[in-house]
């Protein structure tokens, strides 16, 4: 179990190449799939995200730790399909109508993956329609909507009551620099994160 340990501490390091290392030697000592998952790249990046909301760390570190969680998931993610394990939930994540901004969302979809969901990014400058048809397409928990502009949050309104005529169930999350809680609370979405690390957070609540 020494690799899975390893696992988390190059992955906190951000050393891809470690990473992919000793992923491939856990595989190799017939280490559960999941044990691997949950205690060595999700338990990486738990600490990433703690690191990242106290701001000890800061954004290209995140991406790089995320990146080398990705290599290491490139090795194991066969090996969970095979087991059946599945995701922890689905997210549909994607940027508002008229909003072209995605650093913060690439960023939440990086650390919503290393928590374990199944991450369905559907780009920027969405209409309500695309993140109501992929959720209910994906079957999804969630739909994550991100704005960085004060004119196009109000889009974000129009997602929730299509939700809502659609009967679907997805519970909603939004984000972006503008947004508030009380912004959310009045458009009627269920969770509101203030930066990726606590988007997290929210989603595993929503659950």
């Amino acid at each position: 179990m020494g690799c899975v340990k390893e696992i988390a501490g190059a992955l906190i390091a951000g050393d891809a190449d470690e990473v992919k290392k000793f992923v491939k030697a856990a595989v190799e000592d017939e280490v559960d799939p999941q044990t691997i998952l949950d205690q060595g790249l999700i338990a990486g990046m738990d600490v990433i995200g703690a690191k990242f909301k106290a701001s000890e760390i800061y954004v290209p570190e995140v991406l790089v730790s995320a990146r080398a969680m990705h290599s290491g998931m490139e090795l194991l993610e066969p090996l969970l399909a095979k087991t059946g394990v599945r995701a922890r939930g689905t997210v549909v994540i994607g940027t508002v109508k008229g909003d072209l901004h995605d650093i913060g969302k690439n960023l939440v979809c990086m650390m919503l993956k290393g928590a374990g969901w199944k991450v369905v990014d559907i780009g920027v400058d969405q209409p309500a329609e695309s993140f109501v048809e992929t959720a209910q397409k994906e079957d999804a928990d969630v739909i994550g909507m991100s704005a960085l502009l004060t004119t196009t949050m109000v889009n974000m309104k129009q997602v929730v009551e299509l939700a809502t005529i659609k009967d679907c169930n997805a519970k909603i999350m939004i984000g972006g620099a503008p947004l508030t809680q009380s912004f959310a609370d009045e458009i009627g979405a269920q969770g509101y994160a203030p930066d990726a690390a606590t988007a997290v957070e929210v989603a595993n609540g929503l659950l």
